[in-house]
């Protein structure tokens, strides 16, 4: 079957990219293919559904820009399609003298960026949030909390409404592009496109190897796990509550996260995980252990984050080393408030020289566009990434090529 467009991926950076090339092209015909059951059911899915404010990137950079875009953008689809959103806001937390010259740094950047901040002093801290302790905190207005499974849910719905063909359970098995046309092969079925864009998350590198593109990364995937605080602690904190991230790690930090259900989630770690999709505990698969096993980039980002993996992994089999890195801000957590709660697994494209690729990665050829790594805030900026997609995907004609950031 023919259709002018085939999209692989039913998270939201796919839902959204399908639903810009529908606004722009009305009346063409889209096949969105997605191996699960249903839409969400990775990364957007396992998420802690905050929209960001964009205040931890440099000024100027292209995730600064799609996060500030993104979350107006974002809260805009929510009001017009009944999707509840709450803009809560956030304390980033200074604990050390350290982490008070840090803050400052944020505060600088957010002034940069545009984003409203408000400093507050230890004094203050305690009289926005009671059960938080700091030495300082810049308190960030235009972060907010909404549940992206909704969000893509209602994406889906007016997809189907504009005429497109959404078919799950479809795992796309080759991917040709000749001249004219991109062939798609599932287990079901052989589709045609006139083009083609994969957003396939933590299966990006393999559908990239597929397509017969030249890559130098791997997705490797680090597990996000997260603990719930009690029904009773669900009031604890007003605002979601950060610690002031280190600039020498790539992630943020474990912290409080006021959830779209009500909930109060304290995490995540980051963890390197053994299968790309197991969200259960000790979940193995030896397809994904053997690939990383050979891949040189993953023994390389080890060494060159050997400390903050060590400590991470420490904390992810001692309960009370996490909960340590909870009670700096918030001292009254009990070991005991720390419930189980179902993980996260986050797509980390990785080079083979070890570096972290932190930014978007877009490859592109003739007929196809393959969003190879879409880190956060993707799910915050979905929309804006699906306008740039959408354009992008009509340039003139070359070789693959990186799209630059």
């Amino acid at each position: 079957m023919r259709f002018d467009f085939c999209i692989v991926g039913g998270g939201i950076v796919g839902l959204a990219t399908a639903r810009e090339l529908l606004l722009r092209h009305p009346g063409a015909s889209l096949v969105l293919l997605e191996k699960e059951a249903g839409v969400a059911r990775h990364q957007t899915g396992h998420n802690s559904g905050v929209i960001h404010s964009g205040i931890y990137y440099a000024p100027g950079s292209l995730k600064a820009r799609l996060c500030r875009e993104g979350a107006d953008a974002t809260q805009l689809f929510c009001r017009e399609n009944g999707v509840p959103v709450e803009p809560c806001g956030k304390l980033i937390v200074a604990t050390t003298t350290l982490e008070l010259e840090r803050m400052e740094t944020l505060r600088k950047r957010a002034a940069e960026n545009v984003i409203a901040v408000t400093q507050l002093s230890a004094t203050g801290l305690r009289e926005t949030e009671p059960a938080i302790v700091g030495l300082g905190a810049l308190k960030v207005h235009a972060t907010g909390i909404v549940d992206y499974r909704l969000v893509c849910r209602r994406m889906a719905d007016e997809l189907v409404a504009r005429g497109a063909d959404l078919r799950f359970g479809e795992g796309v098995t080759r991917i040709a592009e000749e001249e004219t046309v991109v062939r798609i092969t599932t287990a079901n079925d052989m589709i045609e496109a006139g083009h083609l864009v994969v957003c396939a998350g933590l299966q990006s590198d393999r559908l990239a190897r597929l397509a017969g593109l030249d890559i130098d990364f791997q997705i490797v995937p680090f597990r996000g796990e997260y603990f719930v605080l009690p029904p009773e602690k669900s009031t604890l904190v007003r605002h979601l509550i950060y610690p002031v991230p280190d600039p020498n790690l790539p992630f943020l930090g474990i912290h409080l996260t006021r959830m779209a259900d009500g909930t109060i989630t304290v995490g995540p770690n980051a963890v390197l995980g053994f299968s790309r999709e197991g969200y259960a505990p000790l979940s193995v698969d030896l397809r994904d252990c053997a690939e990383m096993i050979a891949f040189p980039g993953l023994w390389r980002t080890l060494r060159q984050n050997l400390s903050s993996g060590l400590h991470e992994f420490r904390n992810s089999l001692w309960r009370r080393g996490y909960l340590a890195e909870c009670r700096k801000y918030c001292p009254g957590l009990d070991i005991s408030d720390l419930r189980p709660y179902p993980a996260g697994i986050r797509a980390q494209a990785v080079r083979r020289s070890g570096e972290l690729i932190h930014d978007f990665l877009f490859l592109q050829s003739a007929r196809s566009l393959h969003v190879c790594n879409a880190p956060s805030p993707a799910a915050t900026s979905a929309i804006p990434i699906a306008r740039m997609i959408a354009a992008r995907l009509f340039e003139e004609a070359m070789p693959p090529h990186a799209i630059p950031a």
